[in-house]
């Protein structure tokens, strides 16, 4: 069981990237799927979540607005769009998967490696 994580980089602010999270092991079908980043040296902190049907999705106020997050079943991949993009949204994101809903950051099953969002003038 894999989760991989990608499309990080470094952004000036107002830039745009599009995070993707591809499973492997697994059918994400059946799992609610997070993104958590990680600022340097403060604690995780959950973004968003998506519904097994890609019908409802939950974003934290921080992020709302400007970043969408969505899934592909058929290619067990989870993306997320991010605009807009500030210095303080510079993190490591990981994506995770969980059968279960949990409001914000969770015990998650699977875990993603992570990719690194930076933005910088």
């Amino acid at each position: 069981v894999q989760l991989q994580a990608s499309g990080g980089g470094s952004v000036q602010p107002g830039g745009s990237l599009r995070l993707s999270c591809v499973a492997s092991g697994f059918r994400i079908s059946s799992y609610w799927m997070y993104w958590v980043r990680q600022a340097p040296g403060k604690a995780q902190r959950w973004v968003s979540s998506i519904n097994t049907g890609n019908t409802t999705t939950y974003y934290a106020d921080s992020v709302k607005g400007r970043f969408t997050i969505s899934r592909d079943n058929a290619k067990n991949t989870l993306y997320l769009q991010m605009n807009s993009l500030k210095p303080e949204d510079t993190a490591l994101y990981y994506c995770a998967a969980d059968r279960q809903f949990y409001d914000a950051w969770g015990p998650y099953d699977y875990w993603g490696q992570g990719t690194l969002v930076t933005i910088s003038s």
